[in-house]
């Protein structure tokens, strides 16, 4: 066995335990993608849903298009339970002062 990430990070959708680094790594080989997270978003059937906070490229817009297209992005990659349900974009991502991506701050944030 390989423990990879914190515990804290791993997202449980129906009966899937899914931990968010391959998914992160998937997006971020998209072309508009600068920086992604993945983080669980609650949800009453699932008990939680893939959810991907996205910086894009100054090239790329936000768009429904494109939400489209990194969903199919992920889940013609990985398995169809890994895919982001919902993807957002920000304009930032709050890290720390090495770089990492602060998640409980994603995870609070309504």
């Amino acid at each position: 066995f390989r423990f990879v990430g914190r515990d804290d990070d791993l997202i449980t959708s129906g009966g899937y335990r899914i931990g968010p680094g391959e998914i992160e790594a998937c997006l971020s080989r998209h072309p508009a993608v600068a920086l992604a997270a993945v983080v669980g978003e609650p949800d009453p059937v699932r008990t939680e849903v893939v959810k991907a906070v996205v910086v894009l490229k100054a090239a790329f817009s936000p768009s429904p298009a494109l939400v489209a297209e990194l969903q199919e992005h992920v889940r013609s990659r990985l398995g169809a339970h890994e895919y982001p349900r919902i993807v957002e974009f920000v304009p930032e991502l709050p890290l720390t002062a090495t770089g990492k991506i602060i998640r409980r701050a994603l995870r609070s944030k309504k």
